[in-house]
């Protein structure tokens, strides 16, 4: 019986949720075509539309362009969750883009929609950093419930679905501990994180580098565990996550975008077509090698364009 991580919701609202902060072989250049306003509000069962996006920053007294006129679709696909990874160079904007969605920012010029709907300071959309983010004076405990207590669920009901989250990330006997390092490890604060975000049940969870930090054994069991929480969903979750790390996006995605730079544009778009249930025996499989070979050389030509 899968766990009630997410919570269906026959009408999303995205405004319930707590503030972030407290795939044969691969396919490329799938052109991802512009949005459009009007057909934003045409088609309100797309999950994400950035539409006209520009963002300009003063260096200096220069200008410096990380968007101009950008659009990015990401559809519903029905009866199935997404995971989508945001690749490319440093400095492209696949964090600005998350932050955009989440509301943490807001682009100089350009529209967010989230299910259609244009998004406002009343939406909140969880966002999983790469720092640890758990408050070190609360017990694991008490950063998962938080979110709860923040919306008014009674303290002991909190208390219960926290408790229910923890078991889920493999937190329990770490309950009463201080979320902190080195009483914790890295990649325990960060299920303490991403146990925050799971518990208030968002159809939409974003993931900046949240394993950039971790050791490689602790990384691919992370990337294991969080992949089996998408695969057991009871709704269809879309994640969108960043990353610099082929080998990752490619364990974990659906589907992957490459922005290039200057200003960013969706370079590749392309499915990863691997089974649904994936293990460690997928990262020795001929096709996930395949994928990440061709990944890592799309990479490489980014970096030699200039």
């Amino acid at each position: 019986m899968k766990q009630n991580i997410f919570q269906k919701k026959d009408n999303p609202d995205i405004s319930e949720q707590v503030d972030p902060t407290v795939a044969e072989p691969v396919k490329t250049e799938e052109n991802v075509k512009p949005a459009e306003t009007k057909s934003v509000l045409n088609h309100p069962t797309d999950i994400i539309n950035l539409v006209n996006i520009n963002q300009v920053y003063n260096d200096r007294g220069a200008a410096n362009t990380v968007f101009k006129d950008f659009n990015l679709d990401i559809k519903d696909i029905k009866d199935s969750g997404q995971f989508i990874s945001l690749m490319g160079k440093s400095g492209c904007g696949k964090s600005t883009l998350l932050r955009y969605i989440s509301g943490l920012q807001v682009p100089t010029s350009g529209e967010v929609y989230i299910y259609g709907k244009l998004r406002t300071d009343k939406d909140r959309i969880p966002m999983v950093f790469q720092q640890y983010t758990s408050f070190e004076w609360k017990t694991v405990l008490e950063n998962v419930a938080l979110p709860l207590i923040l919306k008014g669920v009674p303290k002991d009901e909190a208390n219960d679905k926290a408790m229910d989250m923890i078991k889920i990330v493999g937190l329990t006997g770490h309950e009463n501990k201080w979320a902190k390092y080195p009483i914790l490890s890295g990649g325990q604060l960060q299920r303490v994180a991403i146990a925050r975000n799971l518990v208030v049940n968002p159809q939409i969870l974003l993931m900046d580098e949240p394993f950039g930090a971790l050791d490689t054994v602790t990384r691919k069991q992370i990337q294991i565990f969080l992949r089996s929480i998408f695969e057991e969903a009871k709704i269809d979750p879309t994640v969108v996550f960043v990353t610099h790390s082929e080998s990752e996006a490619v364990f974990l995605s659906t589907d992957i975008y490459i922005l290039d730079s200057g200003p960013a544009t969706v370079k590749h778009h392309f499915k990863i077509d691997l089974p649904e249930k994936r293990d460690d025996a997928v990262r020795y499989s001929t096709d996930f090698t395949e994928y990440v070979n061709k990944l890592g050389s799309l990479m490489e030509e980014l970096k030699g364009d200039k």
